[in-house]
């Protein structure tokens, strides 16, 4: 059984900065949609763009998390298979990480996707997880079942700072009141978001962003993206299935687990040795500026890191475009 093979020198078949591509062709399609209040079609284009990258890679790669079941997306389903080499790898792909962002021309969408050999990434149902995002220093001393006051006063003592200078992100939604209330009551800072807290849970974990903690409940598979990249940058990550009716919490059960209040630790949801993480901005963001088009060319900013090696690397590229579409 062949493994993944990767490598940051291209000189064995599958380089991380392949990897990075195939966010940016996604990245791509998806920003000319930026605004124009169509996230089915900026999603779509995105979708087949990815998938159109990944088929021509040398990698035997298999979707794990993706665009829903084969009944339900065309594309990138769960269990399809992609590429034309021999190294198996494991696949996550959210090729609009923020569906909505793009198409209100708002901040944080992304173009994401984790890799990783075969049974390196969770498989987890399509629910809701209460999750709690920290950078490398801060990641030792927080824990999902702390209070809110706890865990904060701790990030605040790892980063050596006062805890009216850490600032939390969390998704704005009705469920998060009592979670805002309590975060406020320490007089720590917040940001809220309307979509995209994989991009918030890195950005945890870059230094600049001025982005500390990420906590909050949303989507489990974007929980995956998310731990996978902060495996591979040092930092923490925690999460707990949160169903949100009696059918998810069949489903999960069916998926194999048997007890939804476990805590899943970042190795119980990214478990791969091997895990190479990519995203590329669609729109500007904390962690990645968006898209630019300038003349015939346009500008993508992307991320990339390799678990193995510990790199963390930002990339910037300038493509060339072809003529004016008529």
């Amino acid at each position: 059984m062949a493994t993944m093979v990767v490598s940051n020198t291209g000189r064995t078949p599958v380089d991380t900065l392949d990897f990075v591509k195939v966010t940016e062709v996604a990245a791509l399609a998806a920003s000319r949609w930026m605004g124009r209040g169509e996230r089915d079609t900026a999603d779509g284009a995105a979708v087949e763009a990815m998938r159109e990258a990944l088929s021509g890679m040398d990698i035997a790669g298999r979707i794990v998390i993706g665009e829903g079941e084969r009944d339900e997306a065309p594309m990138l389903f769960i269990g399809e298979e992609l590429g034309r080499g021999v190294y198996e790898v494991d696949i996550a792909v959210d090729p609009v990480e923020g569906t909505n962002l793009v198409a209100n021309g708002l901040p944080n969408s992304i173009a994401v996707m984790a890799i990783s050999e075969r049974g390196g990434l969770l498989h987890a149902p399509d629910s809701y997880m209460q999750k709690l995002a920290v950078g490398p220093r801060a990641a030792p001393y927080v824990h999902i079942d702390a209070s809110v006051a706890d865990n904060l006063e701790a990030v605040a003592n790892a980063l050596e700072r006062p805890v009216t200078d850490v600032t939390v992100v969390i998704l704005d939604r009705p469920r998060h009141k009592e979670l805002v209330d309590a975060v406020r009551a320490t007089g720590a800072r917040i940001k809220l978001i309307s979509d995209g807290d994989v991009d918030a849970a890195i950005a945890t974990a870059v230094e600049g962003t001025g982005i500390h903690v990420s906590m909050g409940t949303g989507g489990a598979p974007e929980g995956v993206l998310a731990a996978a990249a902060l495996k591979c940058m040092g930092g923490g990550f925690m999460g707990r299935l949160k169903p949100r009716n009696e059918r998810e919490a069949e489903r999960a059960r069916a998926m194999g687990f048997g007890d939804l209040d476990r805590v899943l630790g970042i190795d119980d949801l990214a478990m791969g040795q091997n895990i190479v993480f990519a995203a590329t901005g669609i729109t500007d963001g904390d962690l990645v500026r968006g898209v630019r088009f300038f003349g015939n060319n346009a500008r993508t900013h992307s991320i990339v890191m390799h678990s193995q090696s510990g790199a963390l690397r930002f990339v910037e590229c300038v493509h060339r475009l072809g003529a004016r579409p008529r």
